[in-house]
């Protein structure tokens, strides 16, 4: 590599992946990219949560300035989206019909301005009639979503990077000063790493989901009347269905619960399009469990200058909570920018 200047992308969940990608697209010629991880896409851990995600688009509608931040980030991921479903049938985004059934809708779901902040980009989006609901169902919406094989698409962002001249390095990261030394002449680390490091607003979310083989045609959200939330998830290419979930703060529990997911099928049952051949039950894959890299405020997207003189700098963009794949092109999208506000790359025309 001789005197180039490296940058170092910790992390190769969806938000590492998307980031060095867009960042690839600026490199000068005295400059490269590694991505250093404790996983990849060929492997499978619970602290490696990417391709467990069920990975589909619902929004989020909420005044905050995370939510407004967040639904900035979702619309410009499902423009990106689009282009790639078209050009790239290898990465297994599909796009097809969303349906959100909600029996104890929250406000923001019935402010009109939160709604059209998460909602307003979305194709064919129409919120039902009450005669359109299901019994029990206060609110509900049918709009133009997305949904991916996250095991796949991680797989398929990993090649592009590689073959456009991206290196990688297998390796545990356990201090943000060590990745600086993990090639040459770095100077920029950007910290995908999912929970941070030390960073005491971190914390994970366990979530537990079941895959099954029946197919279903649309991805569907159910609110039930507790405040808790049932959902199936079409995999493109042939990947079964995610039937969930859970939503656990600070549960490190690694094993799939059987009551838990008797519960999920339970749930579900009451409202699954089941075809025909399955008899009204599920045929169960597997069990999954994943943990979320949530943080309070949302996602830490920022410019921290270390080292003597401060000569050295570290890009943050961690933090994602259930909503990796939902941000993924937004965030890479700001981060780039930041480096290019801090003259860490220089401006290119995109490809």
């Amino acid at each position: 590599m001789g005197d180039k200047e490296t940058i170092v992308v910790i992390g190769a969940g969806v938000v590492g992946l998307s980031t060095a990608l867009q960042i690839q697209q600026h490199l000068t010629a005295s400059q490269s990219i590694l991505i250093v991880a404790r996983e990849f896409p060929n492997t499978t851990s619970i602290n490696y949560t990417s391709p467990w995600a069920g990975a589909h688009y619902r929004p989020s509608p909420g005044t905050s300035a995370q939510a407004i931040r967040e639904a900035d980030q979702c619309r410009r991921t499902y423009d990106r989206f689009k282009r790639i479903a078209a050009e790239e049938p290898a990465s297994s985004i599909k796009f097809l019909e969303g349906i959100e059934h909600l029996e104890a809708p929250p406000p923001e779901y019935l402010d009109a301005t939160s709604r059209k902040v998460a909602y307003g980009h979305l194709e064919r989006y129409r919120e039902l009639s009450r005669d359109e609901l299901p019994e029990g169902v206060k609110w509900g919406t049918r709009y133009w979503s997305w949904t991916l094989n996250s095991p796949v698409y991680c797989a398929h962002l990993l090649r592009k990077f590689i073959l456009k001249g991206g290196q990688t390095k297998e390796y545990t990261v356990t201090n943000l000063l060590e990745a600086f030394e993990l090639a040459s002449n770095v100077k920029t680390v950007v910290n995908c790493s999912g929970t941070g490091f030390n960073d005491p607003k971190s914390f994970i979310i366990r979530g537990q989901t079941c895959l099954v083989r029946n197919p279903c045609s649309v991805t569907l959200t159910r609110q039930l009347a507790d405040g808790s939330w049932s959902f199936c998830i079409p995999r493109p290419l042939d990947g079964g269905t995610v039937i969930g979930g859970t939503k656990q703060p600070h549960n490190w529990d690694p094993i799939p619960s059987p009551e838990t997911r008797a519960q999920l099928l339970e749930n579900a049952s009451k409202w699954f399009l089941f075809t025909p051949e399955s008899g009204g039950k599920f045929d169960v894959i597997r069990d999954i469990v994943g943990r979320r890299p949530a943080r309070e405020g949302g996602m830490r997207i920022e410019v921290e200058k270390v080292g003597k003189d401060s000569n050295k700098t570290i890009v943050h963009a961690y933090g994602a909570g259930g909503r990796g794949f939902e941000l993924s092109w937004g965030v890479a999208e700001d981060v780039t920018l930041l480096m290019l506000e801090n003259r860490l790359l220089h401006a290119r025309a995109s490809l």
